[in-house]
């Protein structure tokens, strides 16, 4: 993370840490979230959208009820697991970008997030949220599919429309394909309604095993965005860690490097659900 001096926030919920780096002039921003999940699709899709646009650090959060445990950095040392939040204006939209090394490992700590996100998205009257996430398959797609859905029928057709005329290929018939989204990609579709904030989510189809890195799916869903939003992002790097990661998943064997480029892609890689 960025070198500052943080400030507190206040929130109502007294287990979470929340640190604010910097203070941003936001006008009615976009929530886009992705969290480590089946094939870390959404985690994937929000590192490379962070590190593409240059998005600074704006929050941290953290608690008790984050995963006990720690990560070792290229440096060759130890670290907490974040959760963070970052903030760029892109043709003159403010987004902010939410992610992290780690979920929430409890019911209780998953909603209470979930309602922090909420409460800040509020104080910042935010436009409207996306979240992001994977659905895991028994086989690798080699071409996946991207379904769409949200909290508000009328919502999630509008935008499935405006897909429609921009020539972004999407399916909107997710019933009996899935079961529950867990996880925060999932929570924050429920609680936002809740608080009347209008949400839908994007969930691209990936191979469902434990070590799979999902980075077509994940591919998948930046090209969604990219021309949803004119986001400007560049693909050539993604690209390039596809054909490796296509070359070592072959026979998924034990002959897959631990410590290639995409090591930071398998941080809780083995979280077995769908988000």
């Amino acid at each position: 993370m960025e070198k500052s001096i943080p400030l507190k926030v206040e929130t109502r919920f007294k287990d979470w840490e929340v640190l604010e780096y910097k203070r941003f002039r936001l006008v009615k921003p976009i929530l886009i979230e992705g969290m480590p999940g089946i094939g870390n699709v959404g985690k994937i899709c929000m590192d490379l959208m962070i590190e593409d646009t240059k998005a600074s650090l704006f929050m941290s959060f953290f608690s008790y009820g984050l995963p006990n445990s720690v990560f070792v950095n290229e440096e060759n040392l130890v670290e907490l697991p974040n959760i963070c939040l970052y903030y760029k204006k892109i043709n003159r939209q403010d987004y902010l970008f939410l992610t992290g090394d780690v979920q929430p490992m409890t019911e209780k700590s998953s909603y209470e997030f979930s309602e922090i996100i909420m409460e800040l998205f509020k104080r910042f009257n935010g436009q409207y949220i996306i979240t992001l996430g994977g659905i895991g398959l028994g086989d690798i797609p080699e071409f996946p599919k991207v379904y769409l859905t949200g909290n508000n029928k009328e919502f999630v057709d509008k935008v499935s429309k405006s897909m429609i005329k921009k020539k972004l290929k999407h399916e909107t018939k997710i019933y009996g394909l899935v079961g529950p989204i867990l996880g925060i990609s999932g929570l924050l579709l429920g609680v936002s309604k809740k608080y009347k904030t209008n949400a839908f989510s994007l969930l691209a189809e990936t191979f469902g095993h434990p070590i799979y890195v999902g980075l077509k799916g994940s591919k998948s869903i930046l090209g969604i965005l990219n021309e949803y939003l004119n986001l400007g992002l560049k693909f050539d790097r993604l690209d390039k860690e596809i054909s490796i990661i296509d070359a070592q998943m072959k026979g998924l064997g034990n002959d897959i490097d631990p410590h290639d480029t995409l090591g930071k892609y398998r941080k809780y890689s083995d979280i077995n659900y769908i988000g």
